[in-house]
């Protein structure tokens, strides 16, 4: 059945030769190929404003350098973001951008039992790549920062499940390796799994 992905690429750098531009656009095709309507966001040309309090993350209107970008969020099936990690985490300017996306009104709302989530029955993809090895970042660092992103904004929004693909020591990969990622990111996004 097709679905409606979104696959945004989380890498504040907007250069097409970055290796997460590629899985990015690697997804997308698949995706395409697999009937599914895609939309893709790339962060690097966004403005995207830092909050800077509670206030204006509950009651603020999105910028409207944004709007579209909340839209596509609210409207996906399936949510793909692809990140490199920096100090154990997402990109500062990904963190930004979720944080104005993913705000009261668009993805959940508050109520008096609580919050509610606004995105339930979607489900996302995390993919990050990383200079260090996989299995490392899994095994000693547990994951934390892909974790927490995981946890407390995408399954507190609704979407489940969320799946992780991690790459490990992309600077010393050669050319096949990569070639073997791209097509591991197209055959994800065919299933737009």
């Amino acid at each position: 059945m097709p679905r409606r992905v979104l696959v945004i690429n989380g890498h504040p750098d907007g250069d097409p030769g970055r290796l997460c531009a590629g899985l990015a656009e690697a997804y997308a095709a698949g995706a395409r190929e697999g009937g599914h309507e895609v939309e893709t966001i790339a962060i690097a040309g966004l403005d995207i404003p830092f909050l800077r309090s509670q206030v204006e993350f509950e009651k603020g209107d999105i910028p409207a350098s944004l709007s579209a970008a909340g839209e596509a969020v609210r409207h996906a099936d399936h949510v793909v973001i692809v990140f490199p990690l920096w100090l154990g985490t997402m990109p500062a300017l990904l963190k930004a951008f979720l944080e104005q996306v993913m705000r009261p009104g668009i993805a959940f709302e508050y109520t008096k039992s609580g919050p509610k989530s606004l995105l339930a029955g979607g489900s996302a993809r995390l993919v990050v790549t990383m200079g260090m090895p996989a299995f490392l970042y899994r095994l000693y660092f547990l994951s934390h920062g892909v974790a927490g992103l995981r946890r407390s904004i995408l399954r507190f929004v609704g979407f489940s499940p969320v799946r992780t693909t991690l790459f490990g020591l992309v600077t010393a990969a050669k050319e096949d390796k990569r070639q073997k990622w791209l097509a591991q990111m197209r055959d994800l996004g065919r299933r737009a799994s």
